[in-house]
């Protein structure tokens, strides 16, 4: 792994991934909207930076040229198929061979067979309902981007993140293939180990065709369970 692209890098995630990546020595090409470019402001000198929206699929196009892995946050704006826009320009655009790393909330499922509560589903569906009512978000049409990603062939991880929290990195996040088991209890993840975890699944190739929906390593729940990852 060589050079790789973060697609949505001035937000939190997308920063913190930017650092990650430039600490394992990646060239970094990050794509995010004109409005935010002044927040990648710190990084300037050490990597390229391409404004425009990451829907916008001449902008992925040029984005992913020559990278071995794409960092892809799938953020739900709007109601113009952001998320399936962004994750549909990735997989026709980057390289065959490259590793995409996507990234979602706990509530999308892949086969299921994830166990959420009535609380959790609840407010699912409250929240979706009121802000694409109000044009904010689209979760349906993440939703649409990941069924996309599910059906490829590509060299794709869908990283999953529990509720986040800020704060010093307490090391690479466990994992499970289903939301529901008891590792995954505690619901919580630093922001900047989900960013980890995600540079992480560049090279870990146990991780392709993965879900991972992960928490914290040092959390209650992964602590009592003491195990990495789970079936």
């Amino acid at each position: 792994m060589k050079k790789v692209c973060i697609i949505g890098a001035s937000g939190k995630l997308g920063r913190y991934m930017v650092g990650h990546a430039l600490d394992r020595g990646y060239e970094v090409v990050a794509v995010c909207r004109q409005e935010s470019m002044e927040k990648l402001a710190d990084f300037k000198d050490r990597i390229q930076i391409i404004g425009g929206r990451t829907n916008d699929r001449d902008i992925i196009r040029r984005a992913v040229v020559g990278c071995d892995g794409v960092l892809c946050v799938l953020v739900p704006w709007g109601k113009d198929n952001y998320s399936s826009g962004t994750a549909q320009a990735v997989l026709d655009y980057a390289a065959p061979e490259a590793r995409l790393i996507f990234s979602s909330g706990w509530h999308i499922s892949r086969d299921g067979r994830d166990i959420y509560s009535k609380k959790f589903l609840r407010m699912l569906r409250i929240a979706g309902w009121i802000t694409r009512l109000l044009g904010l978000i689209d979760i349906q049409d993440q939703e649409e981007a990941c069924r996309r990603i599910f059906a490829s062939d590509r060299l794709w991880t869908l990283v999953r993140g529990s509720d986040l929290e800020e704060g010093e990195s307490e090391g690479l996040p466990v994992w499970s293939r289903h939301v529901g088991d008891p590792i995954l209890q505690s619901n919580i993840t630093r922001r900047i180990d989900f960013a980890l975890f995600m540079v992480d699944a560049l090279t870990r190739p146990e991780l392709i065709h993965e879900a991972p929906a992960i928490v914290s390593r040092l959390s209650p729940s992964a602590l009592a369970h003491g195990r990495e990852k789970t079936a």
